[in-house]
């Protein structure tokens, strides 16, 4: 009978949806036949020409099962008009004749050697790519860097080195706090993306102030692909409305904003009611705490933070509201740990201590004191202990001083101060930040201004277009400046921000469209989508809008550090607020010095306020630090000044008093700076370690050729769009309804990080990218590639040979947070024989088969398994024996593996425990037992068949 002959009755399965289970034919007219699949219930019509079925025929001694549940093993077969009647005995011994057309039709082939007599075959270059993905797999799984490459982000060394200390450990508890503008959203956005990524974390709750919420979405979803759910009253009210019981239940990762929690029993109850792995709080310097007052909101935070395991608190201003707002930040983290203020306050004299010793190692001549100095290596005895302070002193002394200085201060840092819990880098200590140059352009006020401002109100003295009236575009001069200026700087992208978004709006129309400049709008009350257009058009390199006009807020978040100017079409009052507006450009990776342009009104409101800012606490030229507390302070002399105008005397006591005021505040946060805390929050050594593995991770040219190769077989349409980058779009091809990360509408992607920086428009396509690691667990963890048929030309061997290779893994069902495959020696374990029962392993490898294989057609494939089912039967059995004597030095390399680096984590914990009260009990707990759990699940592990590719040696 031909492969091709479909007669009613036979059983079938589809080659492109294997899921259906075995189908049955029940009609094969006008070159078309049909397939009705029971077990799913659905029926297929396919042109018999080029049907995707193949022909299910079992073999005698094989155990199937009938449709009512009976398993029986053939021991006869026949075949009567084209469908086959199998004879056979079931468990008990009794006799059974059953057609075909009464097998059970939910069974499934995953297993290659099922899928491969099934007549099941794989394009060669599926199988190809199957084993390509396994090894990438392998490979990404054992790196350092695993779980913290998928981030559109810098690869800067303090932002690493905390996501990669943090996110390693069982549920960290940590405060981020580094200073305005070094990336602590990056720093959570990272180990969140971590913990995601391997299994550690899988429900999260993130609360910010109302101001930050859209900012917190749109980082989230552009710079790791983590797709937040807005939970706010009106949409929990509307979802218990349609029947939800409770709407925190409705998504796995959910923002919502602090005022929408704080004091709301309701919803923090069905918060409570929720499993959470992780609670992140942005801004926590508001959560006010004290001996003999709680706010709300501390409250609110205090109960989600003792029933979530994890949690990061983000302040850049840890302790500058005092020791009593820092000890209640260290408070939520660990109760226990920080339960007694006075306490704190005398281990924070200690800590001192140990930081002035830190000073002095660090110092240029601090080889010579440690090996020298009886004094300081007195106080190296009462902090390390004898044992360890004479053994590095003994180094120093012997010619190798700078590697026990190094030592020495990291055995400070793992066992002193707060650095355990607390992590903050500062602009000092971290190279990388453009110069400031600030321009002012005194302009003559309009007339409106001398007349009308007696009534008004601050915001219209500072935003004067609502003092000018509707034609103010054509009577306010800072309009006219800046047609000129632009027309000076016609080649250089321009960043203009002003208060409201109606101004800019207004303004952007005016330029554009009268004045011809090229310009692009960006604010608030726009959408995503067109924000997004607006901010790829500002940042294109060829086709670019001269200036992006931004509101206040339409700004937010958003980082242009590829323009070098920025306009200030109006100034805001609050300092911190001016500093969110200058950082959008005064980043890291600013390749110029930032250039401030503000056009001001002399004798105005904004001259006042431009000096104040400028002269009284240096806001432009330098981060200010202080400005939130400054204004705090002279907030009612300021306004006053502002809206009654100028008395020269008071204005220049305002000035002088508020520059004393500044330089005491830094001067005591300079004085008060942790060096030992700032060191322990980034260790250069281990930092740039670990960006050179996150480096090597990358092997962009390597995912390049492999996405390729998975476009390809999946059936995306792939064009080349620019050196790095490429437009995806879904097709009528593809053999999937949908590609994992892929929209209906398709994308714009890039491989290159530089690019993806710069064009946030375009997906940036990683390792850890959605679309990768979606695309390589649906290949994994399916039957894809998993059989494939081909003929060689090998002269050494017989024309008609059969090559059978097989390719197994060794697999654990375990919990995928333990991450097994990093401990296993490696990604799989390849078996080939011959036909003659010859194991050619060594002799034949699959760089071979792959090159000089040839593609056999699926008919042609279908009939040589057919017939030499019993010899590849055979062989196969062959190659699970070989491969099965190889099980147990591969599980005795990983328990080797994985006993020498869990012991090593538990026994510098249990030093660490010791010594620092910062380490929490159940870290350590934690630790042992998934040491106990990780070493048996390597125990129990087994090589299983993942595919096998039979090869026929051709003339």
């Amino acid at each position: 009978m031909a492969v091709t002959e479909f007669i009613p009755g036979q059983r079938w399965i589809s080659n492109t949806e294997a899921e259906l289970g075995l189908g049955i034919i029940t009609s094969n007219l006008d070159r078309r036949v049909t397939i009705l699949f029971p077990a799913a219930e659905e029926e297929r019509t396919y042109a018999t020409d080029n049907a995707p079925v193949s022909r299910v025929e079992y073999p005698v001694g094989e155990s199937v099962q009938t449709a009512e549940g009976v398993e029986f093993e053939i021991t006869e077969r026949l075949e009567k008009n084209g469908c086959i009647i199998y004879f056979g005995k079931d468990k008990e011994g009794n006799e059974l004749i059953v057609p075909e057309l009464e097998l059970d039709s939910t069974v499934q082939f995953n297993r290659p050697q099922d899928r491969l007599f099934a007549g099941q075959i794989d394009k060669l270059s599926r199988y190809r790519l199957r084993l390509d993905t396994l090894e990438h797999h392998h490979r990404l799984q054992k790196s350092p860097a695993y779980g913290l490459s998928g981030g559109r982000v810098q690869l800067l060394p303090h932002q690493f080195y905390i996501a990669h200390e943090v996110a390693n450990r069982f549920a960290p508890r940590v405060l981020l706090a580094d200073e305005v503008g070094l990336g602590k959203t990056i720093e959570a956005g990272l180990i969140l993306h971590q913990q995601l990524i391997s299994g550690r974390a899988q429900r999260v709750l993130i609360t910010v102030p109302d101001s930050l919420v859209y900012q917190w979405l749109i980082e989230m979803l552009r710079r790791f692909n983590l797709r937040f759910s807005i939970m706010d009253e009106l949409r929990c009210t509307a979802m218990e409305m349609s029947g939800t019981d409770n709407p925190f239940e409705s998504a796995q990762l959910i923002l919502c904003t602090q005022s929408f929690i704080n004091d709301n029993a309701e919803r923090i109850e069905q918060i409570l009611a929720c499993q959470w792995d992780m609670l992140i709080v942005d801004e926590a310097h508001h959560l006010v705490w004290s001996e003999t007052e709680t706010s709300p909101l501390y409250r609110t935070i205090e109960t989600l933070a003792s029933n979530i395991p994890s949690l990061l608190l983000l302040t850049a201003t840890p302790e500058q509201l005092g020791i009593e707002s820092h000890f209640a930040r260290l408070r939520l983290l660990d109760p226990d740990r920080y339960s007694d203020l006075d306490q704190f306050r005398e281990e924070q004299t200690h800590y001192a201590e140990v930081n002035t010793l830190v000073q002095k190692l660090i110092a240029e001549n601090g080889v010579s004191l440690l090996a020298n100095d009886a004094a300081l290596q007195a106080e190296l005895n009462g902090y390390l202990g004898e044992e360890t302070s004479a053994a590095l002193i003994e180094s120093a002394q012997s010619g190798e001083g700078d590697i026990a200085l190094e030592e020495c201060i990291n055995h400070l840092l793992d066992r002193h101060g707060t650095g355990r819990v607390l992590f903050r880098n500062t602009r000092d200590a971290v190279e990388g930040f453009p110069k400031r140059v600030l321009h002012t352009y005194p302009l003559e006020a309009p007339l409106q201004l001398m007349t009308d401002t007696a009534e008004a109100t601050l915001q219209q003295v500072l935003q004067p277009e609502y003092l000018i009236g509707e034609d103010w575009l054509e009577q306010d001069p800072r309009v006219a400046w800046l047609d000129n200026w632009l027309k000076d700087h016609r080649l250089e992208k321009t960043l203009l921000i002003c208060a409201s978004a109606d101004s800019a709006q207004a303004l952007e129309e005016y330029i554009r469209l009268r004045k011809g400049v090229r310009s692009a709008v960006f604010h608030e009350k726009m959408t995503l989508i067109n924000r997004d257009r607006a901010a790829a058009y500002f940042a294109d390199e060829e086709e670019y809008a001269q200036v992006l006009v931004c509101s206040e807020i339409g700004s937010e978040g958003r980082n242009f550090q590829f323009a070098q100017h920025l306009i200030m079409f109006d100034l805001p009052l609050n300092p911190d607020l001016l500093e969110q507006r200058i950082g959008r450009l005064d980043r890291i990776g600013q390749k110029h010095d930032v250039q401030i342009h503000v056009p001001y009104y002399e004798n105005s409101a904004q001259a006042i306020l431009l000096r104040w800012l400028d002269e009284g606490i240096n806001a432009f030229r330098h981060t200010c630090p202080a400005g939130q507390l400054l204004l705090n302070q002279f907030e009612d002399t300021l306004t006053s000044l502002l809206l009654d105008g100028a008395d020269e005397a008071v204005f220049q006591e305002l000035i002088t008093t508020s520059q004393a005021a500044s330089k005491e505040i830094l001067d005591e946060l300079k004085k008060g700076r942790d060096r030992l805390l700032e060191m322990s929050s980034c260790r250069p050594a281990q930092a740039e370690a670990l960006l050179e593995a996150v480096t090597e991770y990358e092997q962009r040219s390597q995912l390049v050729d492999y996405m390729e190769r998975v476009f390809d077989q999946f059936g995306v349409d792939q064009q080349t769009h620019g050196l790095h980058s490429v437009i995806l779009q879904p097709t009528d091809q593809m053999i999937y309804h949908r590609f994992p990360g892929l929209s209906d509408d398709g994308c714009t992607a890039t491989y290159s990080r530089e690019e993806a920086l710069g064009r946030e428009d375009m997906q940036f396509l990683n390792w850890e990218h959605p679309m990768v690691s979606g695309a390589m667990e649906m290949i994994t963890g399916s039957e894809f590639g998993n059989t494939a048929v081909c003929t060689v030309k090998l002269p050494p061997l017989q024309p008609g040979t059969l090559l059978v290779e097989t390719i197994f893994v060794l697999y654990c069902a375990a919990p995928r947070a333990l991450n097994l495959q990093r401990y296993q020696p490696q990604a799989t374990v390849r078996v080939l024989f011959d036909s003659n029962g010859n194991n050619l392993t060594q002799i034949i490898t699959s760089e071979h088969l792959n090159k000089l294989g040839e593609r056999v057609k699926r008919h042609a494939s279908q009939n040589l398994i057919r017939h030499g089912r019993e010899q590849i039967s055979s062989v196969l059995e062959k190659a699970e024996t070989a491969a099965e004597q190889q099980q147990d030095t591969l599980i005795a390399a990983a328990l080797d593996k994985a006993t020498h680096q869990l012991d090593e984590e538990v026994e510098r914990l249990q030093a660490l425990i010791k010594v620092n009260p910062s380490i929490r009990e159940d870290e350590l707990s934690q630790l042992l037992a998934n040491r106990e759990s990780i070493l048996n699940h390597l125990r129990t592990s087994k090589l299983k068949m993942d595919a096998v590719r039979i090869a026929v040696v051709s003339n």
